[in-house]
């Protein structure tokens, strides 16, 4: 059977949801592997072993849904407040007094029927992860603040739908949206890693029909160096120094799964690989003048074309990563194991992590005369990886770190990571007492594809203090956005799983860059419709995390062949008048009102009323009732 049968045969391979392929492709022939580079890629990789997510119907019918006429709405709320309180709607800013156990008031005409109710005299809940409202952000999608660093290292647009290639967004355009994030009750922000990515692109999608490069963050290359394309060390200092000014902690993007796949353009640069035998030169059988990278693939032929032209057998390849730091399935590398933690996620190199043998320094960093990394006796790769990346946190303040692709690596090496963090964390609050907001430790959470509501071991042995929530999205949005009271069983359920153990917590979310944008799958588009989930979602207990553009209906972009790349459309910015205007205004309200309340997310919930529906959360002296009066007519 030939390679290229083969590789075909593994195209039709598929991860995570079916349809989303990536660039290695290891092909069975005379009991070897090849290394096939160049089907697609979506950045943030993972495999599911807990069984399918199913997607929720995505019905918005509310006909059951109780409908309120826009009169004053009375409720007892004697199990929250006392009589003689004065009592505020945080929404619409309405104050009263409780008598014989009881309010009444009208919810504001754009509050969607809601009433947030509080003790006019509470003050705001000091910060806790436990009530953690997060705003995860796609750094390069977001703002660009240096036209400058739009084209680092070569990169450039590919003049087409600009699917896979960096647009433009960086560090200094974060900090300049840094109030618009903390307008929406926003405590913590998670951002992509600003480490250095590959360089170069590779095919994307299952066709092949864009380039793909490393703009989310994904495709480490040095986790010692600034990517130039995010912008400098000192960029990113004064965004952390400037997110902690508004009480915002910064939570960054890391992998020690995998670094990056080998491009043309690291190739050549970094000098690893090898080119198939030829009497012509590199460029001449590329068809390009000078860099590798300007490849462009013969008519009929598509972005991964590209592999036929590389010698996957050839010695060379060990000047790249090396065998002593990952599995790679060509020369001179181990192939990759069956085990979650040895296995190739997605056809990427997989780091040795659990090894106990000394690495020294990747290869190819002897070409790399930016490189920071410094070579240690007797370090091992984990260690090296631990050491990198808990620097980010001692030098510049980082609060914590959001875990990529958690179960591919061993619990120990995620123990190994939060103790560093800890330590580097509590180095850099003691060297700059100005600057910190609080004492509190270095804080994680992790992706564990498919993981819900459960305690695993994640949270003991990994000593992760949160885990992503995949089952809100799935299971339970749908029917809250439907009718706000149809969240009454997903408020109670959440409440006692995690409200009921200080060690537990997880952070659940409404869209994500590896599913889908609820207000386009789940919402159809329709802002008066989306705009519903918003207060159930925002009013969760745990912790919650915002995508960019959630509070403003981000539209689904481009995708070419691999759909999640619509999920990482540009900020819509210049969108946000009218309807979208009013919208944003909604997300802040209750993401306020969250925030000044740390009993929304850490607190006991109990329904106190069922017409109109009403429910309490209380955490020591801290207590909020919110009433839904129903569906505006």
């Amino acid at each position: 059977m030939s390679k290229e049968v083969i590789s075909l045969l593994f195209l039709n391979l598929s991860y995570r949801d079916m349809d989303m392929k990536h660039p290695f492709h290891y092909a069975a022939m005379a009991s070897a592997l090849t290394l096939m580079l160049g089907a697609c890629a979506t950045g943030d990789v993972d495999t599911a072993t807990t069984g399918p997510i199913v997607a929720s119907s995505g019905s918005v019918s509310q006909a059951q849904c109780s409908r309120w006429n826009g009169e004053e709405v009375s409720v007892n709320v004697s199990k929250a407040f006392s009589d003689g309180e004065l009592i505020r709607d945080f929404y619409s800013g309405q104050e009263t007094t409780v008598r014989n156990g009881k309010v009444a008031l009208t919810p504001a005409a754009d509050s969607e029927g809601l009433l947030l109710l509080e003790r006019v005299d509470s003050k705001e809940s000091s910060f806790s992860w436990d009530n953690a409202n997060v705003y995860f952000v796609i750094t390069d999608r977001f703002e660009n603040g240096d036209p400058s660093n739009d084209n680092s290292y070569g990169r450039k647009p590919d003049g087409a739908n600009e699917i896979g290639t960096f647009h433009g967004g960086d560090l200094k355009g974060l900090t300049s949206k840094l109030d618009h994030i903390a307008s929406l009750g926003t405590n913590a922000i998670w951002v992509t890693a600003p480490y250095e990515q590959v360089h170069g692109w590779t095919g994307g999608g299952i066709r092949g029909d864009f380039k793909h490069y490393a703009y989310h963050g994904y495709y480490a290359m040095d986790y010692t160096t600034m990517d130039a394309n995010m912008g400098t060390e000192e960029d990113f200092r004064t965004f952390v120094d400037a997110a902690h000014e508004r009480g915002i902690r910064v939570v960054m993007d890391i992998v020690m799964n995998h670094p990056g796949y080998a491009t043309l353009q690291d190739m050549q640069e970094f000098k690893f690989g090898k080119m198939r035998a030829t009497v012509k030169s590199t460029e001449e059988v590329l068809g390009v003048e000078e860099h590798w990278t300007d490849w462009e693939p013969p008519k009929g032929k598509n972005y991964h074309y590209f592999n036929r032209y590389i010698n996957y057998e050839s010695s060379e390849w060990g000047n790249w990563w090396g065998q002593a730091w990952v599995r790679a399935g060509i020369a001179g590398y181990d192939s990759p194991g069956e085990s979650e933690q040895k296995m190739s996620l997605a056809y990427l190199p997989d780091f040795k992590t659990e090894s106990s043998n000394e690495s020294g320094l990747p290869n190819f960093y002897k070409n790399k005369p930016d490189t920071k990394a410094v070579e240690i006796p007797g370090y091992t790769v984990r260690q090296y990886l631990v050491k990198w990346l808990s620097d980010w946190v001692r030098e510049y303040g980082v609060d914590g770190f959001r875990i990529d692709t958690a179960k591919h690596v061993e619990m120990d090496a995620w123990a190994e990571l939060k103790d560093a963090g800890v330590a580097a964390l509590a180095e850099w609050k003691a060297n700059n007492p100005d600057k910190k907001l609080d004492d509190l430790p270095f804080w994680t959470t992790g992706e564990v594809w498919g993981h819900g509501v459960t305690k695993s071991g994640y949270f003991s042995h990994g000593k992760f203090d949160s885990i992503i929530n995949f089952t809100y999205q799935t299971e339970d949005a749908d029917k809250a956005m439907r009718c706000f009271s149809n969240a009454e069983s997903t408020f109670q359920r959440y409440a006692n799983k995690v409200n009921s153990d200080t060690q537990f917590n997880v952070l659940s979310y409404l869209s994500s860059h590896d599913t889908r944008l609820f207000f386009h799958k789940d919402a159809k588009s329709d802002l008066s419709t989306y705009k519903r989930i918003a207060a159930p979602f925002l009013l969760l207990p745990g912790a919650v995390q915002v995508y960019y553009g959630d509070e403003t209906a981000r539209p689904f972009g481009v995708t070419g062949s691999d759909k999640h790349q619509g999920t990482r459309s540009d900020m819509n910015w210049d969108q946000i008048v009218d309807e979208r205007a009013e919208l944003l205004a909604h997300w802040q309200k209750v993401g306020q009102f969250r925030k000044r309340h740390y009993a929304i997310g850490a607190g006991s919930h109990e329904q106190i009323s069922d017409a109109p529906y009403a429910f309490a959360r209380y955490a020591g002296d801290d207590a909020v009732v919110v009433v839904f009066a129903g569906q505006p007519e």
